[in-house]
């Protein structure tokens, strides 16, 4: 389980090359799908919000677990509830550069503090003596058959935008979001294909997908930059669009307009039944919008009203 920052190319590729010669299952951590290209034959997807069933499952029935970078906090755990302290402490290796995570809540078999990728560069060199090909491949299968497109009941099909944003944009391309239900479209349909690709708050920021993609523009002009941002998301700091015309930064900004703060009346609807409060959104038109500042704005209401190139 691969997790944090600071992650050069070179321990990105050889903690992949290790995993596929041993053919080891490789998960990453909650947004930080970029770590590993998520068409490697041994990735076998995140450990996020709105996680895969059946990583789960994989995920709590291993018989070790080695975690790099990863905090091992709330989301990745699945609230905590990914494992269990009795019994943990003989099939968990924890490393990670801050020593005060290190047997913080998990208890470990070992753990180690390390720079993420002098930690991976050194795991790569390991030879176990097995390989574990065939979960690996079993693991990758589930992956895929998870990000595939599924059928909706409204007008637009967030997943298979999200599976037309993996065709349309270059391998480099850089994809940011902020906070809210909206981002799981993202997360799970969505395939980096590129280590440094992935900009997304593991807090739980609102607001940080804009401002990210804009500065992310700045340092990479020639490169493809997207934000997938939720209504009241966008809103936090939508007056930065005056910043991006100025400058000439030309991203990619898709708001998934519905109205709400969808995460918060979610879990108003499922704690405080018909308590909910606070949450319904007066939106600008979003078109419109653009315009005012001299950006091109379009409105999609159905997912073939969705560009493409």
């Amino acid at each position: 389980m691969l997790g944090g920052s600071g992650w050069t190319q070179e321990a990105s590729d050889a903690v992949a090359g290790w995993c596929e010669r041993i053919g080891l299952p490789v998960s990453l951590s909650f947004r930080r799908k970029d770590i590993l290209k998520n068409d490697h034959p041994c990735y076998v997807g995140d450990l996020g919000l709105g996680c895969n069933p059946k990583l789960i499952a994989r995920a709590k029935g291993a018989d070790l677990i080695i975690a790099v970078g990863a905090r091992l906090g709330e989301n990745p755990t699945q609230g905590y509830t990914l494992f269990e302290r009795e019994g943990l402490a003989d099939r968990l290796i924890h490393i990670h550069p801050g020593p005060e995570e290190l047997g913080r809540v998990w208890p470990t078999l070992l753990s180690a503090a390390a720079d993420n990728s002098l930690a991976a560069l050194a795991l790569s060199e390991i030879d176990p003596g097995r390989t574990w090909h065939d979960e690996a491949a079993i693991g990758h299968g589930d992956y895929q058959a998870f990000s595939t497109p599924v059928p909706v009941t409204g007008a637009v099909n967030m997943s298979e935008c999200m599976a037309h944003l993996n065709d349309a944009v270059p391998p480099d391309a850089v994809v940011t979001n902020g906070a809210g239900n909206f981002a799981a479209w993202l997360h799970r349909f969505y395939r980096h294909k590129a280590c440094r690709t992935q900009l997304a708050p593991t807090s739980g920021a609102m607001g940080y997908g804009f401002p990210a993609a804009i500065g992310a523009k700045a340092v990479h002009p020639d490169r493809e930059v997207i934000c997938i941002a939720g209504d009241g998301d966008f809103m936090m700091l939508a007056q930065e669009l005056a910043t991006a015309v100025q400058h000439g930064l030309n991203i990619i900004t898709v708001v998934v307009d519905n109205g709400t703060y969808g995460t918060i009346r979610m879990h108003q609807e499922g704690h405080y039944p018909g308590r909910v409060i606070a949450t319904d959104l007066k939106n600008p038109d979003f078109v419109k919008y653009a315009e005012a500042f001299g950006a091109f704005g379009v409105r999609c209401e159905r997912t073939e009203d969705s560009p493409r190139p």
